[in-house]
């Protein structure tokens, strides 16, 4: 599809926005933090060499691994760890135990997206407001107070929807690219020396020079790619044109000067390691830089806040997740949604984060692990897809991601000494997210195989109920049942206890499957049963919004019209109870039957009406 300069002018503004708000905010902290602990010599040679090794793994990381290799691995358009999930179980579809192990792994790497979302706005904002005590060492007890402050703002006008404010992110944005550029400029012009670190040699040479060291602070460098997954996850919104035209243009050069600029700066006054990006500049220019760098990390931490929102949603679509109360913030943008629920727990999270942490340092030591086994996952779902989906040969596919895999594991291998010091914080969180995750697909499937055990063949079931009719009452019902072809149990409870039924009969089964979006032409299958009852299957993708009543409007000249006023909808309310010797051990059945019990409304997830809802319950052991 081809964009017009107007509207692509206005994509890559809102792609500067949004997508590199967060890698654009770790020029505040990744060079300071590997420089502060003294395990590198502030000489030239060491300048240039950890400045090479920055500028080299932007290169290959972001702009060959991300913006030339992953955005190509689109799903309709899509991307994000669930849509390249999606692609690589789909194209191993035909090696079930493979495609068991990806999914389990593509989870993981969907639950650490949680432990990255609690650590980056706490160390972002944190980082831009400890710019106040460059400004004054006096304002230092204001910094976490004011942290909070803002963080707590941040997260309670998320209900009221990102669309009034959306439109600003983007041209806030670009000013900080120009501001960070403009800093690395003039300390460049006063020692320009730092630009031999562009040379790839100064990298291999210090990397040779001391192995040692430069595995210890590859745990801090990974800093300047933190963010890198936004490239992928938002390629939906705006299109790989946009993303790649953004990076190129406007990021890479802007972190490339900034960068340097501070390497300039440690050069000419090896003082400065303290906090390198605030004393680049003027004592006039501190105070505004800390206010914008404060707007450019909460523009950051908000992109990050909207794609847990949107990751949430796929998630509980892709049947991983329970139904969780979801709000629709923007009547022109369906992906624009408020989930209540993982707005406060990521704000309790990350308020702990800054009051556990208390500094950037600190929180620096927690940061890395969760993005960088993210980095590796993509890349080993990366190579699935390039070899069982896209079918190229094997060596071919070695060669395009074994490299991405070697350095991504070595800067794994490198976060993880810090485990001990912090980086079991993102890890816990995503352990836990984890464990929900699994422990609500499997006690899903057992649920399923026992509710398909016990069930009756619809068919057989109305041709015996036929035999003796009984009375028909006007309008429809629809029976919402998880398989198709099987009695719902509302419909048994219905006959029990009403002794009625209804003109028409629609048994409605909602399938979500493993792509993105599903149109309108492919979302109804029906097949009739006769005597006015009609099975009916409603195909969604993981971005597709549920909407029973507005999928069934297209039941009208097929035989049955489901009028809004004269439709009932009955829904199953199963209760799990756990037993002794069921398919997983106590405490996840237990922990299972919690989750069933607190899930979001069926009605409210598939978009049913209020007063048309009849939900009719029963006990079911696992």
């Amino acid at each position: 599809m081809s964009l017009s300069k107007s509207s692509l002018s206005a994509l890559t503004v809102g792609a500067i926005g949004i997508v590199y708000g967060d890698i654009g905010t770790s020029v505040l902290y990744a060079v300071k933090e590997v420089f502060r602990h003294g395990n590198v010599a502030l000489t030239p040679d060491n300048i240039n060499g950890v400045l090479s090794i920055f500028f080299w793994t932007l290169t290959v990381i972001v702009s060959l691994k991300y913006v030339m290799l992953v955005l190509r691995a689109d799903n309709n358009g899509e991307g994000g760890t669930a849509a390249l999930l999606a692609l690589a179980s789909n194209a191993v579809r035909h090696k079930p135990a493979l495609r068991r192990r990806l999914l389990l792994v593509g989870m993981f790497g969907a639950a650490l997206f949680y432990g990255d979302g609690v650590i980056t706005p706490a160390i972002s904002v944190l980082s831009a407001v400890e710019g106040l005590e460059v400004v004054s060492p006096g304002l230092t007890r204001f910094v976490i107070p004011l942290t909070l402050g803002i963080l707590f703002l941040l997260f309670w006008v998320q209900k009221r929807g990102t669309s009034g404010i959306g439109k600003f992110f983007g041209p806030i944005t670009v000013v900080w690219f120009f501001a960070i550029a403009l800093l690395g400029v003039v300390q460049i012009v006063k020692n320009p020396s730092i630009l031999l670190a562009l040379n790839p040699y100064y990298a291999i040479k210090f990397m040779v020079a001391s192995p040692g060291t430069t595995f210890i602070i590859l745990g801090a460098i990974v800093l300047c790619v933190t963010g890198a997954e936004a490239l992928y996850a938002d390629m939906g919104h705006f299109g790989k044109k946009p993303i790649r035209i953004a990076w190129f243009s406007v990021v890479m050069p802007a972190l490339t000067l900034n960068y340097l600029g501070q390497g300039a700066l440690l050069l000419s006054n090896p003082a400065a390691v303290q906090n390198p990006f605030y004393l680049m500049m003027p004592a006039w220019a501190l105070l505004p830089m800390v206010i914008l760098a404060t707007m450019a990390t909460v523009i950051a931490s908000q992109a990050l806040i909207s794609g847990a929102f949107s990751a949430t949603k796929q998630i509980i679509q892709l049947g991983y997740l329970p139904r969780l109360h979801m709000l629709h913030t923007s009547i022109k943008e369906t992906g624009q949604i408020y989930i209540p629920f993982i707005n406060w727990a990521l704000f309790v999270a990350i308020a702990l984060a800054v009051v556990f942490f208390k500094t950037s340092d600190a929180l620096a030591t927690a940061y890395g692990i969760a993005v960088t086994a993210n980095m590796l996952i993509t890349t080993l779902l990366t190579f699935y897809v390039v070899r069982y989906g896209w079918k190229y040969p094997l060596v071919l596919c070695l060669a395009a991601t074994g490299v991405f895999f070697a350095i991504d594991f070595a800067f794994l291998a490198s976060n993880a000494l810090k485990f001990v010091d912090g980086g079991w914080f993102p890890i816990m969180i995503a352990g836990s997210v984890f464990t929900l995750m699994v422990t609500w697909k499997d006690g899903r499937q057992i649920l399923k195989n026992k509710l398909r055990n016990d069930s009756i063949d619809l068919k057989s079931f109305l041709d015996s109920v036929f035999v003796t009719p009984p009375v028909r009452v006007d309008g429809t019902a629809v029976f919402m049942t998880a398989e198709p072809g099987t009695v719902p149990n509302a419909l048994l409870h219905n006959l029990k206890h009403n002794k009625v039924l209804h003109e028409n009969n629609l048994f409605v089964t909602v399938v979500n499957h493993e792509v993105p979006w599903i149109g309108l032409e492919k979302r109804l299958a029906i097949e009739s049963l006769g005597r006015h009852c009609w099975q009916v299957t409603i195909h969604y993708g993981f971005k597709n919004d549920p909407d029973v009543p507005r999928a069934l409007e297209q039941m009208k000249g097929r035989g049955c019209e489901a009028e809004p006023m004269s439709t009932s909808y009955f829904l199953s309310r199963d209760t799990v109870v756990p037993s002794i010797g069921g398919g997983m051990s106590p405490w996840r059945e237990k922990l299972f039957a919690q989750m069933h019990r607190n899930a979001g409304s069926a009605a409210d997830f598939l978009n049913l009406p209020n007063n048309s809802v009849v939900e009719l319950g029963s006990k079911i052991e696992i």
